[in-house]
């Protein structure tokens, strides 16, 4: 069956993504249109200005929209010399959500994977240990997903961080190897950070 072309192309874009297939892009389509039309309004909006007011924090990468910073960075009761690196937003929420951390966060932006061509100058890594070395962070705790392109990049910070005055610790307990950590539960996340070990 042919929809109309409007309908045809919504559905093309809900495709475009992740873990939306044709059957799920269809039934999302039709039920924008038994929204009302101030709903949608908003529904469009708030597309279109998502990349028009959403950037990201100059500090730490996270994402912002009144300011240059972040409310995470722009917060002065957090805990100055504790710096927790993520790989992307999603995970530096996910530990906000799970309420273990007062420190400040670190997001990379990607992980080392050569496969993939990228390399170490690709993601954030020259930010993060000028960071680390500026504002005297003591602990640099790595949350990273436990796959060989966290732990090539676990490695690689923790090389580039010899010789500097820092401990370098790894979330622990409940991460099974290869998961995702976007996945995890607030309770599984906890324990992880919880149960950090000393790497260095």
């Amino acid at each position: 069956m042919k929809y109309p072309k409007t309908l045809e192309q919504l559905i093309e874009c809900f495709k475009l993504l992740p873990g939306i297939g044709e059957k799920n892009a269809e039934r999302l389509s039709f039920a924008l249109l038994n929204l009302e039309e101030d709903t949608l309004d908003i529904f469009s909006n708030s597309i279109k200005n998502i990349k028009k007011n959403i950037k990201k924090c100059v500090v730490c990468n996270n994402l912002t929209e009144d300011n240059d910073k972040c409310f995470i960075c722009l917060d002065s009761n957090r805990n100055k010399e504790i710096l927790c690196v993520v790989e992307n937003t999603k995970n530096l929420i996910l530990f906000e959500k799970a309420g273990v951390f007062n420190g400040y966060y670190h997001v990379l932006e990607g992980l080392i994977s050569p496969i993939d061509g990228i390399n170490p100058e690709d993601i954030k890594i020259n930010q993060l240990i000028n960071r680390i070395k500026n504002e005297k962070i003591k602990e640099v705790i790595l949350a990273l997903n436990p796959s060989i392109e966290g732990e090539t990049t676990s490695l690689y910070i923790l090389k580039m961080l010899e010789g500097l005055d820092v401990s370098v610790t790894k979330i622990a307990a409940g991460i099974p190897v290869g998961a995702d950590m976007e996945y995890l539960d607030p309770i599984t996340i906890a324990k992880a950070m919880e149960g950090r070990n000393k790497i260095s």
